[in-house]
């Protein structure tokens, strides 16, 4: 390991995961000021919502360590979750640095590389569960943990200046039935041998006790569908191997056989199986093959627990899905949480199905069915005591989650605390924990498979459109600019009593529209632009008036 230099630091740049949950995207830096190396560990998405319309799909922006990707020494990755490696194909391009990866995560990140037809460019090391990596300043000793998914690592990070332990996502879970239990004695041997900074997860920290066994969801799944008559769905994330495996053998038990419905569940289960998991289970159903069985033979493993428009789940309860169809008698079971901001599109799928005369089983009434994949207090005090750590960094949280995770380790006994936000950089040696510049940070939007900036003029536009409704405007001007025909106005997404109350306010607005073509003078007339921001004003002006609304104004100016 490189000796250290009197201008050497450490620091860490949360560039995605502070001040919220997901869209993990955080940089270890090493070295002089003017010539620090860089590691990147995970690069995660977060998902749209109602205040994001037509975007899916949002990725932290890279602008800051873009500059410096000549240094950036690798890319590496805790585990297969969406907000840990689903932006990896997308912004590889721009930092171009090796991957390292467990074969597990590997072979979901292939799969995504293949679909952007970059699976020949990027270059994927495979490092061993326990294994170790060699990137310059830094070694990195991968950690087991437990999650909701396999190969979960916590990260030793060591260099010069001491070492971080960074958690990833992470529970404590004595019975997790698919891979091994967390690994504390390595914990506690860093511990012993001293942990500069934690930089830990602070999702659960609100709730008390621990998160809960997997053991004991399968317990809960295998009661409840024994159960249950007629067809059954299953929605649960699918990139839970251990639930998917749980549901398979309550199901296997029930005596009935298992049918996925949705790509997701498809792609991880082959994941699963290339690393030796779900190995002893009956062959899944092909679509087909589930339509000839007894209905009580059957159970559908889907996705679209989040109420996501286009998953299976959300098909089935429109009565599109090709092969699935669910109705009085049949039962779906959500084995999943529901994620802040997904309020509204689950209870809309959930009231669907509920019409359909569907028998709906969630967390709330059948508790036992779901347990968290992040550590509660419970489990964050023991990790505290394994580790030891010199300074707490929250991260993987809203603001309100690291203040109080900051507060909980100050409680705990750690010396230092440091709540960084998105693009805050923390000096963590030499000397005591500060954050010592802030950096370009933000996020990018994939609207339509284009990258856009956060605030671009396009989603500006459909987000005043979506509030404010829209008005089109077309005028048609001679050659010595009077009005030939016209204006004609008309109305996109604002309320009227009738279509005669509609005419006459398109009218009114047309003649808004006129009197500000004619209040104009001399070359005012001559240009198009004039015309079109008279016209604008005119009419939103008067919608104000009508409304009290500005919608978006498209106006059209046509000469003979």
């Amino acid at each position: 390991m490189a000796k250290t230099q009197k201008d050497d630091e450490l620091v860490f740049l949360p560039l995605g995961g502070s001040n919220e949950i997901g869209m993990n995207f955080n940089l270890y830096g090493f070295g002089p000021a003017h010539d620090r190396k860089w590691i990147v560990v995970d690069l995660g998405v977060t998902f749209g919502d109602q205040t994001t319309p037509g975007v899916e799909v949002i990725l932290p922006d890279p602008e800051y360590i873009e500059e410096y990707a000549h240094r950036i020494l690798g890319i590496v990755l805790t585990h297969a979750h969406e907000d840990h490696i689903g932006a990896v194909a997308w912004l590889w391009p721009r930092l171009k640095a090796p991957v390292y990866a467990t074969p597990f995560t590997a072979f979901i990140l292939r799969e995504k590389l293949r679909e952007a037809d970059l699976l020949d460019e990027v270059a994927i090391t495979e490092v061993p569960l326990g294994g170790s990596i060699e990137l310059g300043p830094f070694q990195l000793d991968l950690i087991t943990l437990t999650h909701s998914i396999p190969e979960p690592n916590g990260l030793a990070i060591k260099t010069p200046l001491g070492t971080i332990l960074h958690t990833g996502d992470w529970k404590i879970d004595p019975d997790p039935l698919l891979g091994d239990v967390t690994d504390a004695a390595a914990i506690r041997k860093l511990g012993d041998e001293g942990v500069l900074a934690m930089v830990c997860d602070s999702t659960n920290v609100f709730v008390d006790g621990h998160a809960g066994s997997e053991a004991d969801v399968r317990i809960a799944m295998t009661n409840l569908i024994a159960g249950l008559k007629g067809k059954v769905a299953v929605a649960c994330f699918a990139s839970n191997v251990a639930r998917m495996d749980s549901v398979i053998r309550a199901a296997e038990a029930a005596g009935r056989r298992v049918c996925l419905a949705g790509r997701s569940m498809h792609r991880m289960a082959a994941a699963a199986k290339s690393v030796g998991l779900m190995q002893d289970i009956q062959p899944f159903l092909d679509d087909t093959e589930a339509k000839h069985l007894p209905e009580s033979k059957v159970l559908y493993l889907c996705t679209g627990s989040q109420g996501e428009p286009r998953a299976a789940l959300a098909r089935i309860a429109d009565g599109t899905h090709p092969h699935v169809k669910l109705g009085s008698g049949d039962a779906v079971v959500f084995s999943s949480r529901v994620i802040p901001g997904n309020e509204i599109p689950i209870r809309n799928l959930q009231n669907k199905l509920t019409e359909g005369g569907v028998r709906l089983y969630t967390e709330r009434d059948h508790p036992g069915i779901h347990v968290s994949g992040h550590p509660c207090r419970d489990e964050l005090a023991e990790m505290y005591a394994w580790a030891r750590p010199t300074i707490a960094v929250p991260t993987h949280g809203e603001r309100r989650h690291l203040m109080e995770h900051a507060a909980f380790a100050r409680d705990l006994q750690v010396p230092q605390q440091v709540t960084p936000r998105n693009g805050d950089m923390v000096r963590l040696a030499p000397g005591r924990a500060e954050i010592i510049d802030e950096v370009p940070s933000g996020r990018l939007f994939v609207d339509a498979g284009v990258l856009t900036p956060e605030n671009g003029e396009a989603l500006r536009e459909r987000r005043h459109a979506a509030f404010n409704g829209m008005l089109a405007v077309s005028v048609v001007l001679d050659g010595r600019g009077k009005i030939a025909s016209g204006p004609q106005v008309r109305a996109l997404g604002l309320p009227t009593e009738d279509d005669d109350h509609l005419d006459e306010v398109l009218d009114e607005l047309a003649d808004e529209a006129e009197a500000a073509i004619k209040r104009l003078k001399g070359e005012e007339k001559e240009l198009d632009d004039s015309i079109e921001t008279a016209i604008s004003r005119a009419v939103k002006k008067a919608s104000q008036r009508i409304w009290g609304r500005r919608p978006v104004v498209e106006t059209t100016v046509l000469r003979i």
